[in-house]
């Protein structure tokens, strides 16, 4: 497995990975999970798919098999900013406002979004490896730009997953179930810099 990062400005340097990504999305996002979101008959992709966005993707033998992508909470492009603010300010119909008792905007927290990994990913392992190099990538990206901090609406389950790979990843707002899937959604945040080493993983 291999992790790339990048942006809008430098993605033409992946070949179609970005591509790829969005393809992913849609498979997971709209057709398995049926979230009403922008999309067509191959690909996902919505208003925060701007040049303000970064992304961590994962490739084996050349092929995308997950991916997440992450932008600063000072970020401003149009009548949007990120999603999460945007749902506190009743932007987004299908998250409820009160998913954070609070408005955050500084550079130094960054969100991220659309995490995604292919079902052909199968074994506990490799879920491990690929969770474990995409979060690399969108916490090194952060950190480059001055970053120490990322946040993310998730599933209650990604806490567990993230502390065992060593982030110290808490619960910041209260959790939620979206009647559209079933699943339980909260505001996790976590130091962009790993508290313990993480478990030898196979490569």
């Amino acid at each position: 497995m291999q992790n790339i990062t990048f942006d809008l400005s430098d993605l033409h340097t992946h070949g179609t990975a970005f591509y790829d990504y969005l393809k992913l999305r849609k498979r997971f996002f709209v057709d398995t999970l049926g979230w009403n979101i922008p999309h067509n008959d191959l690909v996902e992709m919505d208003q925060y798919d701007n040049p303000l966005a970064h992304y961590s993707l994962v490739l084996c033998d050349g092929a995308v098999i997950g991916g997440a992508r992450t932008m600063p909470t000072s970020s401003h492009w149009g009548d949007h900013t990120y999603m999460l603010r945007d749902a506190v300010a009743g932007k987004l119909a299908d998250i409820p406002s009160r998913v954070l008792n609070a408005e955050i905007e500084t550079p130094r927290v960054w969100e991220c979004t659309r995490l995604v990994m292919s079902d052909e990913v199968r074994s506990h392992a490799d879920r491990s490896r690929c969770l474990s190099l995409i979060v690399e990538g969108l916490a090194d990206v952060a950190r480059r730009h001055g970053a120490c901090e990322l946040m993310s609406l998730s599933p209650l389950s990604l806490m567990r997953a993230l502390r065992q790979l060593g982030w110290q990843a808490d619960r910041i707002g209260e959790p939620y179930s979206n009647p559209g899937d079933g699943r339980k959604y909260a505001v996790l945040s976590m130091p962009a810099e790993k508290t313990r080493p993480e478990p030898a993983l196979a490569c």
